[in-house]
């Protein structure tokens, strides 16, 4: 699991700042949660021939190893994110309601967006929607003047992936254990790892890692010794 906290992907646009903003969306963080290596920085090529792009690697800083217990939630959280999700969406020309979603943890701020035709938010694996959910983050931080954290989910999308990463993880590791030997999943998002991760951590037959690069990069599954 400490590997998986180490998380990075690359990321390559016309210029080193958007190629930064790619990898941002993608991991759906903050700049300040992540370390920039600059790759390539890209030329403009010569009469707009032989041009190449920028390329960065972002990687998420190492988490301490003791965790403060979460702060509470700053007052005003959910409703700023509600009216800028709003915002956007109707910027899109979409019609869609958002709401905020149940759970236990009073300092989770998970915001659903519902309505018809919504495929274009969510995108390919998520990708858009972690687009979304980071710009919704930064603005809410900016008009509250702090730094927040909030979920973004359209059509609950994220839940039913993610109970459906649950399952999978534990099938997998019934299987690892079964077959004695290590089980590699298809590629996933950074989000969609830790899921996995997390869901079979307290599995004393098994042990988890990331292994491939950039678009590539998957979970293995390991049979205990």
């Amino acid at each position: 699991m400490t590997e998986e906290r180490r998380e990075s992907v690359e990321a390559s646009a016309r210029n080193v700042e958007e190629a930064i903003a790619q990898g941002l969306a993608r991991l759906a963080v903050s700049r300040d949660e992540v370390e920039i290596e600059v790759l390539d920085e890209g030329s403009r090529g010569i009469l707009g021939l032989m041009a190449s792009e920028a390329r960065v690697r972002l990687t998420l800083k190492a988490l301490p190893e003791v965790i403060a217990p979460a702060p509470s939630l700053p007052r005003g959280v959910p409703e700023v994110g509600m009216e800028v999700l709003e915002e956007l969406i109707g910027r899109m020309d979409l019609k869609a309601t958002v709401s905020r979603r149940e759970v236990e943890d009073p300092s989770t701020v998970i915001l659903d967006v519902e309505g018809e035709d919504l495929g274009p938010l969510i995108g390919r694996r998520g990708e858009t929607l972690g687009a979304l959910e980071y710009i919704a983050r930064l603005i809410v931080s900016r008009r509250l003047q702090r730094r927040v954290f909030l979920s973004v989910d359209v059509q609950e999308y994220r839940l039913r992936q993610e109970q459906r990463l649950r399952r999978l993880a534990r099938r997998m590791a019934r299987q690892a254990v079964q077959a004695g030997r290590p089980i590699t999943l298809q590629p996933m998002s950074a989000r969609d790892r830790r899921i996995v991760h997390l869901e079979v951590q307290e599995d004393p037959q098994v042990t988890t890692q990331s292994i491939g690069e950039g678009e590539e990069r998957r979970v293995m599954i390991l049979p205990r010794e």
